[in-house]
């Protein structure tokens, strides 16, 4: 595998640069660590170390410290015009290099040769009740496979530390490659009456699964393309990657450990903040019988707000400008979609409300997010059931939660155990400050 071979030839170094860190400069402190962080989720502890991506407070998601823009212009290309194939994407993450053309179609190749879904994954579906969440329905077939898993097999034959790595890729390459057809068949088992298109032969990772889902756009293989990039990693802090790296520092495969993601990703507070979105902007739309004017819809940001809610896909934890995969979807959509009304009210929302919450002022960043549109886009392509999306959120996300399973095996990254303290021992603390 491509993808082996050059990790393999990285990894002395990487091993040398983690372990010269530790040993020679251990005691330094990183930062420190308020009451208020204790309490507060710790949020904002630097306690975790990635090198797949990172969130630059102007520039937004750096992946291999590429940002959106450049990840997008330089990644291989179906045509110059094309969003990169995924598996350029996928490669970027797990070599740390830029591929050639050559390298990401080997991706795509190699996942092809893996994609195949075993029978009894979708016999554990169609056994769900058919108001099973969709989310739920994923996190369960991901867990079918791990029968399959190559790490556990070889852990119990008794493989070397040194090796586990190898199995974990195996793994994550062998998950991410049947994703695409596993929520595709979902959609088709929820929404479709169990009518599954299967997998074309013939079709890259992102359009194979426009092509499962039965949308006949062609554009929506693109977007396809664009929004698995843009919903792959986000340092490892947030929710769904944290717990997938959690439940993997325990030595748990890869199947196990998503899983445990993929239940984060399901919370209110992460990975359903994209159907919110959705959900607000069509209340306006509503409310006011078509596209509402730049005052209505200031009109309407501040009754959310007046009525102790927020507005939905705008603010950033750490971003203190636009997302920049937010304007990537943008401008997809003023290409492809300039007449969609839901896409025209989502642009008056971007011109209104940041100046709203600017005037409230109680929002550090109060410019658009990932979720402030991504919604939109798969309800114009006709994907217009909401529970749906986080799935599709899901499906992006395995790419940087397994690139990052894989490097933290191959770096020896031990059990995650952090310490805890009562409320009697902070009191303490604070007294005695």
């Amino acid at each position: 595998m491509i993808i082996k071979d050059k990790i393999e030839v990285q990894l002395p170094a990487w091993r040398e640069r983690a372990r010269k860190l530790v040993k020679e400069h251990g005691d330094v402190k990183v930062g420190e660590v308020t009451i208020s962080q204790v309490y507060g989720g710790m949020r904002g502890v630097r306690s975790l170390v990635t090198d797949i991506s990172y969130v630059d407070p102007q520039e937004g998601i750096r992946l291999r410290g590429y940002t959106v823009p450049e990840v997008l212009e330089k990644l291989p290309k179906p045509s110059p015009d094309s969003v990169p194939w995924v598996g350029g994407l996928y490669y970027l993450l797990l070599v740390g290099e830029m591929p050639t053309e050559e390298q990401a179609l080997a991706v795509e190749t190699d996942w092809k040769i893996r994609s195949q879904v075993p029978p009894h994954v979708f016999d554990v579906l169609k056994a769900m009740p058919r108001d099973t969440h969709p989310m739920m329905l994923f996190s369960q077939a991901v867990l079918a496979l791990q029968p399959q898993s190559v790490f556990a097999q070889r852990y119990r034959e008794g493989m070397r530390r040194r090796d586990y790595w190898d199995a974990m890729l195996q793994d994550s390459v062998n998950l991410t490659a049947k994703l695409p057809t596993i929520a595709a068949y979902i959609y088709s088992l929820k929404y479709m009456d169990g009518k599954f298109r299967s997998p074309d032969p013939d079709l890259d990772w992102g359009a194979n699964f426009a092509h499962m889902m039965k949308v006949e756009d062609e554009d929506y293989k693109e977007f396809s393309r664009l929004y698995f990039i843009l919903h792959s990693d986000h340092e490892s802090g947030n929710a769904s990657a944290h717990a997938t790296h959690l439940a993997a520092s325990t030595l748990s495969d890869i199947y196990y450990a998503f899983s445990a993601g993929l239940n984060s990703l399901a919370g209110p507070l992460h990975g359903l903040a994209n159907q919110e979105s959705l959900r607000w902007l069509m209340s306006a739309y509503d409310k006011f019988g078509g596209v509402p004017t730049k005052e209505q819809v200031r009109e309407f940001a501040w009754d959310t707000l007046n009525s102790g809610q927020v507005i939905p896909g705008y603010g950033h934890a750490v971003l203190r400008k636009s997302d920049p995969r937010y304007t990537a979807q943008y401008e997809f959509a003023q290409r492809c979609l300039p007449d969609d009304e839901l896409f025209q009210l989502a642009r008056v929302v971007y011109e209104v409300v940041p100046g709203v919450l600017q005037e409230q002022g109680k929002a550090k960043n109060p410019w658009a997010n990932l979720d402030a549109i991504s919604g939109t886009m798969q309800h114009h392509y006709g994907v217009t059931e909401l529970d749906f999306y986080t799935v599709l959120f899901g499906v992006g996300r395995s790419l940087g939660v397994t690139a990052n399973a894989v490097w933290a095996r191959a770096l020896g990254q031990p059990l995650e155990r952090p310490k805890s303290l009562t409320t009697a021992m902070l009191e303490e603390v604070a007294e005695g400050g």
